[in-house]
Order: structure tokens, then C-alpha cells, then sequence
């Protein structure tokens, strides 16, 4: 679908209320082209979560979430740790 606008004065363009609020990637791809793709960002303090060394780790955790408990022996996690 193609739609005809006008840059304004003061170079904003409308791209109609479906949009409003909405964050947009503008990619420009050479003089007077532009390509404009709806966008979500990620906060700063989130983005570890996005690494793919975090992102296999939170896939473990979600994985094992889905597994019976094992039972624990003790006395064997009491030695590993020195505890003994």
C-alpha cells in the first residue's frame, strides 16, 4: 500500500492516529528514501537479557521449571562444599 504525504515546515510528517505513540525506526537507505518500521525498545537496565549467554541460561532455568525434583543427597553437597 503507497500513501502520498506532505514533510511539513517544520519537517514532521503524519502518519496517521493508528500510529500515534508508537516508537519508529527510520532507515535510510539513500538520498530520499526512507524506510519506516514500527519499533519496541528495551531499557538499558534489560538489554543482559537479550545477550545470548543469558538468553541459554534463562532457556535452562525455564527448561528445568518443567522437570520433577530430583531427590538431593545431602551428605554428598555437604562434602563438595567441605562442610564435612
Amino acid at each position: 500500500m503507497k500513501t502520498i504525504k506532505q514533510v511539513g515546515a517544520s519537517g514532521q510528517i503524519s502518519l496517521g492516529k493508528e500510529f500515534a505513540g508508537r516508537t519508529v525506526v527510520v532507515d535510510i537507505r539513500e538520498p530520499g528514501v526512507w524506510v519506516i518500521k514500527t519499533a519496541q525498545t528495551i531499557p538499558d537496565s534489560e538489554l543482559w537479557l537479550y545477550q545470548p549467554e543469558a538468553a541459554a541460561r534463562l532457556d535452562r532455568a525455564m527448561a528445568a521449571m518443567d522437570q520433577q525434583p530430583r531427590t538431593a543427597d545431602l551428605e554428598a553437597l555437604e562434602q563438595h562444599l567441605g562442610i564435612l
